[in-house]
């Protein structure tokens, strides 16, 4: 009994030994660590000193500590920074859908800032900027080292001033500048109309206005046309859509699926990680869907798009999106600012991370760029082709009746505007092929 207990007791004193040892050098470790990082804030703090000091000209401190906070979440990837009280008011305004500018949603790559996407109906979309332009001055200012937010600083300004902005394009060789007038940006999240027997819902933002827009434009055009049996199908163009809230991106997901994950969010602890799945009811009622995308959507776009994808409930065509695959959290701070830092990624419910990849449409289908017009050149003469009704003597048709020869007049007016629609948005009308095709394998009732 004796040697149990000494033997016992040997384990516990060796236990406590082995312990001592192991945890020792990490606590040393750790308090190391801790150690240089204070060095670090009192380095700060010296050249912080120096510069209100020694600087050749009168600084403003809180500028300064404004400055320092925000390189230091800038550094980290370029959606994460530093948002003062002024500009925390004014992002809350755009959430709720209502704000000045020029309508460009922007972002910084390699230094320069990148157009996102022109917001339709705005003074960028007017003026012909493009998503992948590059903004490289402003009013003559190179924008050239500066931060996103100093360069929109530049962008920003009163409504109806005029700003210059020289863009460089990929399609150009020359940089050009381009005149915007600033103007209050009204944002119609979604607008609804029928082209043919499909409906097109363009989704131009998610703020707190796109689902009960979408759902209520859906309605109206379904309304219409007669009922749900006289549609093809709908189209949900997220093209040059810049993304936007979390909650309405679930929302719009959620309209057309019954059931299954919409997306999840993986952070960089395992617990940190959120699901968000579909509940029952479609308010397309099962019809086809075709989803337009292009390289400006982004973000909320990607994960409609990318969730419709992998349910197999829509066809996605267009070109690659953007691939703004990160959650930003917005974090009140004291003074009335904010910190927007990114604290995880989205996923699309088979596992795809959107993050830099982006999503890939099931049909890739090139918007062809407009050639310039040019007045000077001789219109060519379109070829002609004959009809069995243009040759001389040949026997009319007497079995048609007015129903059936107005029908015809209809198709025919109705081919003429598809060819039209061909022209002004081939990605489109492609769209809306395809949803003509989906519907004449359907077996229609008797």
């Amino acid at each position: 009994m004796k040697k149990m207990i000494i033997a016992a007791a040997s384990g516990t004193v060796l236990g406590l030994v082995a312990t001592t040892q192991v945890a020792g050098p990490l606590l040393a470790q750790e308090s190391k660590r801790e150690g240089a990082i204070y060095e670090q804030l009192d380095l700060f703090g010296d050249i912080f000193e120096r510069i209100r000091s020694g600087y050749v000209e009168d600084v403003n401190e809180k500028e300064l500590i404004e400055a320092a906070i925000n390189g230091m979440l800038t550094s980290l990837d370029p959606h994460s920074s530093y948002l003062s009280a002024e500009d925390a008011a004014d992002m809350r305004v755009q959430t709720r859908g209502e704000f000045g500018g020029l309508g460009l949603e922007v972002t910084q790559e390699e230094g320069f800032v990148k157009v996102v996407s022109p917001i339709d109906g705005t003074p960028a979309a007017a003026a012909g900027m493009e998503a992948g332009d590059f903004i490289t001055a402003v009013d003559g200012e190179s924008l050239l080292g500066l931060t996103l937010d100093e360069a929109l600083e530049y962008l920003r300004g009163p409504v109806g001033s005029e700003v210059i902005i020289t863009v460089v394009r990929e399609s150009e060789v020359e940089p050009f500048d381009v005149s915007i007038i600033r103007d209050t940006i009204k944002l119609t999240a979604v607008r609804s109309r029928t082209e043919g027997k499909a409906v097109v819902l363009r989704v131009t933002t998610f703020n707190a206005q796109t689902f009960p827009n979408l759902e209520e434009g859906l309605k109206e055009q379904v309304e219409a046309a007669g009922g749900i049996d006289n549609i093809d199908g709908f189209i949900v163009d997220l093209r040059n859509n810049p993304g936007g809230l979390l909650n309405q991106a679930v929302f719009v997901s959620d309209a057309f699926l019954d059931a299954g994950e919409i997306v999840s969010t993986r952070g960089r602890e395992p617990q940190d990680g959120e699901r968000y799945n579909a509940t029952p009811g479609d308010l397309a009622e099962g019809k086809p869907i075709v989803v337009l995308i292009n390289g400006g959507s982004a973000s909320a776009s990607e994960i409609v798009a990318g969730a419709l994808q992998d349910h197999r409930r829509a066809i996605v065509v267009g070109t690659k999106s953007f691939g703004k695959g990160s959650v930003q959290t917005v974090v009140p701070l004291q003074g009335d600012g904010a910190m927007r830092l990114t604290t995880s990624r989205y996923y699309t419910p088979s596992g795809r991370s959107i993050q830099a990849l982006g999503i890939s449409p099931d049909i890739i289908v090139e918007q062809p760029r407009r050639e310039p017009v040019d007045p000077d050149a001789e219109e060519e003469d379109t070829p002609r082709f004959w009809s069995e009704a243009d040759l001389r003597g040949s026997l009319g048709n007497d079995s048609l009746s007015e129903d059936e020869i107005r029908q015809i007049e209809e198709d025919r007016e109705r081919a003429a505007a598809a060819a039209q629609l061909r022209e002004d948005d081939y990605q489109l009308a492609y769209a809306i092929d395809i949803l003509k095709g989906l519907n004449a394998l359907v077996p229609q009732d008797e």
